[in-house]
């Protein structure tokens, strides 16, 4: 059966009859929301949606607002800018990092302590390491001093006693978790303190010193630096 091609005029009234057609809906749809008072029903929740917080209505209905990313230029390297920020909180990699931190460089200066962050997410990155911050904190435990952080087999219980440092901590690990690079160490790998001379730092290159810790990175490993 052939088709016929519409012309204009056919076309153009068809337009108008639907047009029309939607026209007369909503007119009745009016019509009845006056005659039922839905109108007035509808502003009034729309007020009272207004008045609530938008914070109660993300937390109701399991809205969350992302982090906010820090540059590495804003990045302040003291503890009155720390304290600026909200309180940190995260998954097991995050208490992990956390917890390095606190055994390993709450002593240092804020930047002596993202230093040490930055070494440990180098490591994350490197082919020589496990590939997440817990697997990295905790390699060689188990086996007194032959761990990679001597606070997880020293036989010691790791206990926090120090509740502002360790929260002032945290934050610098939840930072460089959520993408703050300071660029402190070169790509290093290794540190240790300037009251040691471990053999294996005389077989690799010397980074930066801050604080109370040396740097050092392998370069038969480059992952770290180049990503």
């Amino acid at each position: 059966m052939a088709v016929r091609d519409l012309s204009s005029g056919d076309a153009l009234m068809k337009i108008l009859t639907v047009a029309a057609v939607f026209a007369a809906a909503l007119a009745a749809a009016k019509d009845v929301y006056a005659e039922t008072g839905l109108d007035a029903l509808f502003e009034r929740e729309q007020s009272t949606l207004s008045a609530v917080p938008t914070g109660r209505l993300n937390n109701f209905f399991n809205f969350t607002r992302p982090a906010k990313k820090v540059k590495p230029t804003e990045v302040q390297f003291t503890k009155a800018w720390l304290d600026t920020i909200p309180k940190a909180k995260g998954d097991e990699n995050f208490a992990c990092l956390a917890e390095a931190l606190y055994f390993e460089a709450r002593g240092e200066s804020v930047k002596g302590q993202f230093a040490v962050a930055e070494v440990i997410l180098n490591r994350v990155k490197s082919s020589q390491f496990p590939n997440s911050l817990c697997g990295v904190i905790n390699q060689g435990t188990g086996r007194k001093y032959q761990c990679q952080f001597t606070y997880t087999c020293d036989g010691h219980e790791e206990v926090i006693r120090e509740k502002t440092a360790y929260e002032r901590v945290s934050k610098v690990a939840r930072l460089v978790m959520d993408g703050a690079r300071t660029g402190l160490t070169d790509g290093a790998t290794y540190y240790h303190t300037t009251a040691v001379r471990p053999r294996w730092s005389k077989a690799f290159t010397k980074t930066a010193r801050i604080g109370v810790h040396l740097f050092y990175r392998d370069d038969r490993y480059r992952t770290a630096l180049n990503n």
